[in-house]
């Protein structure tokens, strides 16, 4: 639980530092950590199920069309939270800066299981 929750502070600071960059409008700090817990229940739920789905294109395109639902994943939870606006190129950039930038940020803050 510990563990989930530092990733979730990760998570919200990142939104709000790369939505800076990226001049993705936020309008409350509240709507980034909306943004933090849907993006984790998607990735969990729905990220599985479209990626089995999409085998075939991902196949074809070596791999790149997994960029695709990274930024759909986005683009949906921009959708679900009020106070996000986004493009889909912006989410595209957005979801590559985020991945990148967590993994590195929870390999160090995280605890690892023994």
């Amino acid at each position: 639980m510990k563990n989930y929750l530092i990733k979730l502070l990760i998570s919200t600071l990142l939104i709000l530092i790369i939505s800076y960059f990226l001049k993705i409008e936020i309008t409350n700090y509240s709507a980034a950590i909306f943004m933090a817990v849907a993006l984790s229940l998607l990735n969990t739920f729905l990220k599985p199920i479209l990626k089995i789905l999409a085998i075939p294109v991902t196949i074809m395109s070596l791999g790149l069309f997994l960029l695709v639902i990274n930024a759909s994943i986005v683009k949906i939870a921009d959708y679900l939270i009020d106070g996000i606006a986004m493009t889909f190129l912006q989410a595209l950039v957005f979801s590559v800066l985020l991945s990148v930038s967590q993994y590195i940020l929870n390999k160090i803050f995280t605890e690892k299981k023994q």
